[in-house]
């Protein structure tokens, strides 16, 4: 309420001049018994006019007189009155008088009143007087103040009065009275007011409270002009609004929009952990402690229900408003002991949200069992704490912790619905991490049996390798290659592409290594592999349900989801390398080129056709030999690693040439140089590098006869045979040999035509081969006790590590291979 006491004397710009103010004193009957030179001027009246008369008289509106009665009782039974009263001038002009009536008593202990009036001012525009609303806007559910040109308190409601106490307001500037940041953001707005008499509306601001500064809360403030009715301005009023929920509705709001975004921006169960502890500090905790079974952080699928103290809980995240998290007590990573009362410990056994408002120490026994958590809790100042378990899907990954000092003030109702917000959405991320690390590590797995383990070219070539899969996060593709050991020492090289990446695409690949290691171990060309490869692929292209005639372009398709879904064909190159011949021979199914570093260190891509890609059976696929010298380099690749998005694959070929020629001491240097030369980035497709050496077998490994097809001359095979094996120094595989000899070429001379080769090859195996003109195939039965034949290719079965046949233009070769003994081994390491 108003009084005469909270006026500011001094300055005819104040809300109200004391000098202008009229009084008069009125008896208990209401007769005015004292008068004043300034009453007479503002009702016009003299004192021997109104004295001794009663005070009704001078009002304007009938019927007053039963207000003047209440207001008298009003007055009695307090301790005064004030408001708005409509008097009549003496020239018969009605005024509004703002009137204060404050009740005395004389010596003799009679009952009197003294009155205190002013013209009432009129709100800027003119409308209704503010004065006659001052006692419903004393109690108004808002906060009101009133100042005047000096920013000085001159009126205040009873909100703001709760806010800050009467005697700290009244007459002082706002700089005396609100904190420094908020005062002055005040001033500026006030100024501006009085100056340009334009309100200002809606300025927030977040202060604490009076009786709890822990607590704070947030307000909108609007400021507006006050005129006197000559225009002047007189002063400014300004309305507060209490708008904190709809403050932490935002805050709320805009928490977990910024959840949305940063948790779960990879598919890492310790980064999503850590996002989460990050996102929560300082918006909702000072300490955030992310706890997560051990089995979630190995992609482990938890047991449903609830969860005691047996399974491991490692800590996986943690944020605090310290920096260095030195509350923790933990390191990112190391296991989480906790004890059957601790909050956490009952939290993951409900499974359910657990919430101390306040921590006591006399109540919370979690807390003295263990000293150093006390002590932390102690000197970090911390009052509330609630745990809320992850779960996602009905099974509990861990749980969360969040702690509170007194800058936040406990956790309430509102706390733990955002808490449960917060941790269920990363929850959901947890688990897919979860389950993307599971999914990862059996595709790794798949991966690492899919593609060979050790590359080993024997004695023909050095070979090394490198693989870079698109799908990087799980490591798998549709790239492959190969290193197959053949007979005779030659070796197959292989490498391949099915169209897309991941999953799918390294399935399929899996099912085109093993059928070409299969078709590799029957010692076929390589036209005719592909030709075998082929009819697989149309198989699996009709069985998956695509057309096996469509038109595909494997480099176009490599990165299209969609394809990768459904097999729709593969690129691939087959090359066949004879160490004793030094001849390659090759061919390709719509894959790239090899390039061949040859020992002066000149690069070349020879011209071999294209072929068309696997899966479309349309056109048949071409071989070419070459003649490589010792040393000769040969690079397999696929157009993941020459071809990019920013690159086209001229480009790349001409810097994979370039890198190729550089010399380097081994091929780790050489694939080095490529890798650098090329991978500037992420590949957008799979890529892979296959390098090899090659060498040639001399004749101290190699042993080689014409023989006539007279069935005397097998003694003689034999016997070139033991001598060959003597200047080897293996004479214990002597009487073996001796006996594969005499059993193949009696083979070649009864059931072949001439001519007849015998030729003996010493690597890590002795290699036995019989050659003839004949394209009979040989085949094992079980003779009968009476035949006088049949049994010899039962006998070098029997006594070799394997045999075969491969044919050739000329006719056929029966190899076999016998295991060398250790220390001729060793003799041969060392020739």
């Amino acid at each position: 309420m108003m009084t005469s006491e909270n006026a500011v004397p001094g300055g005819s710009g104040r809300a109200w001049d004391m000098a202008k103010a009229a009084t008069a004193e009125l008896d208990a009957q209401g007769r005015v018994v004292a008068w004043t030179r300034a009453t007479e001027r503002l009702l016009g009246y003299t004192a021997e006019e109104v004295l001794h008369r009663p005070a009704a008289e001078l009002l304007a509106i009938p019927g007053d007189e039963a207000r003047v009665a209440a207001v008298a009782r009003w007055c009695r039974s307090g301790d005064g009155w004030g408001g708005s009263v409509a008097a009549r001038h003496r020239d018969g002009r009605d005024l509004q008088l703002a009137v204060q009536v404050t009740p005395l008593l004389d010596r003799t202990g009679q009952e009197r009143w003294s009155v205190l009036a002013l013209e009432e001012w009129r709100m800027p525009g003119g409308g209704v007087n503010q004065l006659m609303l001052e006692p419903f806007l004393a109690r108004a559910p808002v906060g009101m103040a009133v100042l005047d040109t000096d920013l000085r308190y001159v009126w205040v409601n009873e909100v703001l009065e709760r806010l800050i106490p009467l005697d700290r307001r009244l007459g002082r500037r706002v700089a005396e009275v609100l904190p420094k940041l908020e005062a002055e953001a005040f001033e500026e707005r006030m100024r501006r007011v009085l100056q340009t008499g334009a309100p200002v509306m809606d300025y927030e601001f977040r202060s604490p409270t009076y009786a709890d500064p822990s607590q704070e809360r947030a307000y909108s403030a609007s400021f507006f002009g006050l005129e006197d009715p000559q225009g002047r301005r007189i002063g400014l009023w300004y309305m507060v609004i209490d708008v904190t929920e709809r403050w932490r509705a935002q805050e709320r709001l805009a928490l977990l929009n910024d959840a949305s975004v940063r948790i779960g921006s990879t598919l890492d169960v310790a980064r999503t952990a850590q996002e989460l502890a990050d996102v929560a500090v300082p918006a909702l905790a000072d300490f955030v402690a992310v706890d997560l079974l051990d089995s979630v952080l190995r992609g482990a699928e938890p047991v449903p229900g609830p969860v005691d103290s047996t399974p491991t809980m490692r800590r996986s995240g943690q944020q605090s408003v310290h920096e260095g998290c030195p509350e923790a007590g933990l390191a990112v990573g190391e296991a989480v002991q906790r004890s059957p009362s601790s909050p956490i410990a009952r939290c993951l056994l409900k499974g359910e949200s657990l919430v101390e408002p306040v921590l006591d120490f006399a109540t919370s026994s979690w807390v003295t069992e263990d000293p150093v958590r006390a002590d932390v809790i102690r000197a970090f100042g911390f009052r509330s704490v609630m745990v809320a378990p992850v779960k996602a899907r009905g099974i509990t990954l861990g749980a969360a912790t969040f702690f509170r000092s007194r800058r936040l003030g406990p956790f309430v109702a509102d706390d733990v619905r955002l808490a449960e917000e917060l941790v269920a959405r990363a929850a959901v991320c947890v688990d897919n991490a979860r389950r993307f690390t599971r999914e990862r590590a059996a595709a790794r797995v798949m991966q690492q049996n899919l593609l060979p383990h050790e590359l080993t070219g024997g004695s023909a070539l050095e070979v090394a390798s490198w693989y870079f899969p698109a799908d990087a996060p799980s490591g798998v593709g549709g790239d492959w290659f190969d290193v197959i050991p053949l007979s005779g020492a030659r070796v197959a090289l292989v490498v391949g592409d099915v169209v897309g990446h991941g999953i799918n695409a390294a399935a399929t690949m899996g099912r085109l290594r093993t059928a070409v290691r299969t078709l590799a171990n029957l010692d076929l060309p390589p036209d005719e592999l592909l030709a075998r490869l082929d009819d697989l692929v149309i198989g699996l292209v009709k069985t998956q349900g695509a057309d096996p005639a469509a038109d595909v372009d494997p480099a176009a398709d490599a990165g299209n989801p969609s394809v990768a879904s459904t097999f729709m064909g593969a690129t691939c190159l087959y090359a066949v390398y004879d160490p004793v011949s030094r001849r390659c021979s090759m061919a390709r199914a719509s894959h790239l080129p090899p390039l061949i570093v040859g020992p002066d260190g000149a690069v070349d891509c020879p011209d071999l056709p294209a072929g068309p890609p696997l899966g479309l059976g349309t056109l048949p696929f071409e071989s070419v030999e070459l003649e490589l010298g010792e040393g000769s380099l040969i690079a397999l690749y696929t157009n993941g690693l020459i071809e990019t998005c920013d690159r086209d694959i001229g480009v790349g070929l001409s810097r994979l040439s370039n890198a190729l020629a550089v010399p380097g001491q081994t091929l780790k240097d050489i694939g080095g140089n490529v890798v650098k030369a090329l991978m500037t980035g992420p590949p957008s497709d799979d890529a892979a590098l296959l390098l090899a050496r090659t060498r040639a077998l001399g004749a101290h490994q190699v042993a080689s006869w014409d023989l006539p097809t007279d069935p005397a001359v097998v003694g003689s095979a034999r016997a070139l045979a033991g001598r060959q094996l003597s200047e080897w120094g293996m004479d214990e595989l002597q009487f073996t040999t001796e006996l594969v000899v005499s059993e193949l070429v009696t083979n070649a001379i009864r059931h072949g035509t001439g001519p007849i080769t015998l030729r003996l090859i010493r690597q890590d195996t002795l290699i036995c081969e019989v050659s003839d003109a004949s394209s009979t195939s040989p085949r094992l039965r079980h003779a009968r006790t009476t035949d006088e034949g049949g049994r010899g290719l039962f006998i070098v079965a029997q006594v070799t590590r394997r045999w075969g046949t491969r044919y050739t233009p000329t006719g056929k070769i029966i190899w076999t291979e016998l295991s060398m003994p250790s220390e001729a081994g060793s003799a041969v390491e060392e020739g």
